[in-house]
């Protein structure tokens, strides 16, 4: 496992909506990795997931109410230019002694968005049922329509664990909502040559609960977002 330098300031950010069984162990996991944790809590959580989150140290904000992508753009004034920030689901999906791996990147200055690939790495998490089966056909085709565009070789452009040089991922000007603002990173990174770096992690099933994320609900905002930005 890489080693973290201590000159460089890590701030790992959970984004969580009622995920009072998870966000415990999503936090106590990553403290060994990072000096900082925010969870981004989503305005209509109704459960513990903020108080558990303050309990164990993390600095709790609230989104506005919008989804995902509202929650993780509402942590960039929270953030510094000189920080590396991870993304980390809240569901106990990601394997948090990964974080190492994805920042080393980084710190060597070969690339400034690292994405812990599913495909590298394999999942449980999208295997199971047929909402699932969609999720990873549409993720793939998503990955596909965006490397015929660009000239690129990406595999995994939706997952939700990656990490960034602070000052890039303010400089992407992100509008998306939802959970297709991963997408829109990975589309603007490219469009504005930033170098991206694909790592194998391993997607575990979520530890408890059920995932809210279904393509045939939410699908339109992906295929908008591709083509809103595929230009």
């Amino acid at each position: 496992m890489p080693k973290i330098s201590p000159k460089v300031k890590i701030t790992v950010v959970i984004p969580a909506c009622n995920e009072e069984q998870n966000i415990g162990k999503t936090i106590n996991d990553v403290k060994p990795f990072c000096d900082n944790i925010i969870a981004s809590i989503a305005k209509k959580t109704n459960d513990q997931t903020a108080d558990i989150a303050k309990q164990l140290g993390a600095k709790v904000i609230f989104d506005h109410g919008l989804g995902k992508g509202d929650g993780i753009r509402s942590t960039l004034d929270y953030l510094e230019d000189e920080d590396i920030v991870v993304f980390i689901d809240s569901d106990g999906s990601h394997i948090a002694s990964d974080i190492p791996s994805i920042v080393q990147p980084i710190i060597d200055d070969k690339a400034d968005m690292v994405i812990a690939s599913r495909f590298l790495g394999g999942s449980e998490e999208l295997h199971g049922d047929f909402n699932k089966f969609l999720r990873m056909f549409f993720s793939m085709c998503i990955a596909q329509i965006i490397n015929w565009r660009f000239k690129t070789e990406m595999q995994d452009t939706q997952n939700g664990y990656r990490a960034f040089k602070v000052k890039v991922l303010k400089d992407l000007n992100l509008t998306s909502n939802h959970t297709e603002i991963e997408t829109e990173m990975c589309m603007k990174c490219i469009k504005k040559n930033y170098k991206i770096l694909e790592i194998p992690s391993r997607e575990l099933k979520r530890s408890s609960g059920k995932s809210n994320i279904s393509i045939i609900k939410h699908g339109r905002r992906y295929v908008w977002t591709v083509f809103k930005n595929i230009f």
